[in-house]
């Protein structure tokens, strides 16, 4: 295994490395969060493809493949159609608003009501999907180094956090785009076709394996049609995907970059159920799915070969681990402390002395966030139930407040805030009714988010005019803002908060 961990520790100090380098870079606020907005098509699509494909979309996709065969593409199949959708409709929208987190389009949409409410609910998911991505780390590093969980995590997370903290999105981008490279060699060049000759090739997989293991509906259509609800719809609404956006240069480039990344998210899911499926051929009786991936990479990979399909997994991890974590500081500090705290100016300082104190304020923010991480990953054990949790209160609470008020201009701000009260509410409750991994609670919590959203929206004003003409301007990519009546500029979301509060009071 000698070159195999040579590879590994020459990925992870390139890691490293990178994080010191985009510390260089990151000197504003907009290059620390959203990489000064200036990712082109090439570097934006890869780093957009790394972020959404991670552990789960990579063992798990694998270990969906190995218990349902190829229609256990499904899962990472959907993240690739609501990338898609998020690109080909609503990406060139989001990336003209200039703003930094979801719940900002929100103020800006609704009139500047919904922020912490929704950015408590953003949060909480941004924070459980840090978690979840960091105890992959565990599955990986066991099979590399042999070392218990909580060392494997404590690892594999504190390398996220350094470079994460280190140079912000900067430094995450430019790791994200090693890790993409690395996946596509290590998932699609290198270990997908050596685990289908492994096997035998399609025909021996075939004559092997039960035919429900090539129907391309064989985990059942209930499923799939929860896939995308959770799914695709959570790659419209996420902030660790909404952040990536904003980081496109242009609208052009959010909208095909995305759908470049979207297509490769399908080819990769279809990849992962084929290794998966052709583990099955050759380890029939495997304890856990979820292990198909580490047990065909540690027993049929050459030396170096494995190392670097191992480094693939971790890149597949780090992408997804870090993305969540800039994506769970930035509400934290931007949505909801800075607001809480009612931040009504310093003084004494220029333009560049405000820029330092919002990078080393949202730097500190990661840092905080990265540890809390940690310590949750190491006392939490079941995956799947705080990922399932994750998704439904993102989906339930929030899908329809955003879509809505993206497409439908009667939506009122408290028909936003009751949607994502109601929604939330009646995602927890049914969870706690009918089982945290039952399909209901999103179902019934969408519905119940979608009803109150259109009957409160329905009786309650319309929506400021001043607040639409504003909205109108920066869907349109003007950054000109209208004035209220009484002569007030109206707020501007993306301006840093000291400044936003000293010129609106």
């Amino acid at each position: 295994m000698a070159v195999d961990y040579a590879v590994i520790v020459v990925y992870l100090a390139g890691m490293l490395a990178m994080g010191w380098w985009g510390m260089r870079r990151a000197k504003s606020k907009s290059e620390f969060l959203v990489a000064g907005r200036r990712l082109g098509p090439a570097m934006y699509s890869g780093t957009m493809a790394a972020i959404v494909l991670g552990g789960a979309s990579t063992i798990g996709g694998v270990g969906l493949g190995y218990q349902y065969g190829l229609s256990g593409a499904w899962m990472v199949f959907t993240i690739g159609l609501g990338l898609l959708a998020l690109s080909v409709f609503f990406s060139a929208r989001i990336a003209r608003l200039k703003v930094y987190t979801v719940s900002e389009m929100l103020d800006l949409r609704y009139g500047g009501r919904a922020g912490i409410i929704s950015g408590v609910v953003m949060w909480a998911y941004t924070l459980m999907l840090a978690v979840t991505s960091t105890i992959a780390y565990a599955t990986i590093f066991d099979v590399l180094f042999d070392v218990n969980r909580t060392v494997a995590i404590v690892l594999g997370g504190t390398i996220v956090v350094a470079y994460s903290t280190l140079g912000g999105m900067w430094s995450i981008t430019l790791t994200d785009m090693v890790q993409f490279v690395v996946k596509t060699i290590g998932l699609l060049l290198l270990l997908l076709p050596i685990a289908v000759i492994k096997a035998g090739g399609f025909s021996e997989m075939k004559a092997q394996l039960p035919t429900e293991y090539f129907d391309p509906l064989g985990i059942g259509g209930e499923t799939i049609f929860t896939y995308v609800l959770i799914y695709t719809f959570g790659m419209l609404i996420g902030q660790d995907i909404w952040q990536r956006v904003f980081t496109a240069r242009s609208d052009t480039t959010a909208r095909w970059g995305g759908t470049v990344a979207g297509t490769y998210c399908l080819v990769y899911a279809i990849a992962g159920a084929v290794i998966g499926t052709a583990a099955k051929v050759m380890y029939p009786n495997l304890a856990s799915a979820d292990s198909a991936f580490a047990t065909i990479v540690k027993d049929e990979l050459p030396v170096g070969v494995r190392g670097l399909v191992l480094a693939a997994a971790l890149a597949a991890v780090m992408s997804t681990s870090s993305g969540a974590l800039i994506a769970c500081a930035t509400v934290a500090n931007n949505d909801i402390w800075s607001r809480l705290r009612g931040v009504v100016g310093r003084g004494g300082g220029g333009a560049g002395d405000e820029a330092h104190d919002e990078v080393k304020g949202n730097r500190a923010f990661i840092l905080i966030m990265g540890v809390a991480v940690i310590f949750i990953a190491i006392a939490l054990n079941d995956v799947v139930e705080a990922l399932t949790v994750a998704y439904n209160l993102l989906v339930g609470g929030l899908l329809v407040p955003i879509i809505g008020g993206l497409l439908w201009r009667r939506g009122t701000a408290a028909g936003a805030l009751s949607a994502v009260c109601v929604g939330g509410v009646a995602v927890v409750g049914l969870m706690w009714h009918y089982g945290i991994l039952a399909n209901q609670p999103i179902y019934y919590g969408l519905l119940a988010s979608l009803a109150v959203y259109v009957v409160v929206s329905l009786a309650t004003p319309p929506t400021d005019a001043a607040v639409l003409a504003v909205w109108r301007e920066r869907l349109a990519g003007n950054p000109a803002r209208p004035a209220f009546e009484d002569g007030t500029v109206a707020p501007d979301p993306a301006e840093p908060t000291d400044v936003l509060n000293r010129r609106t009071g």
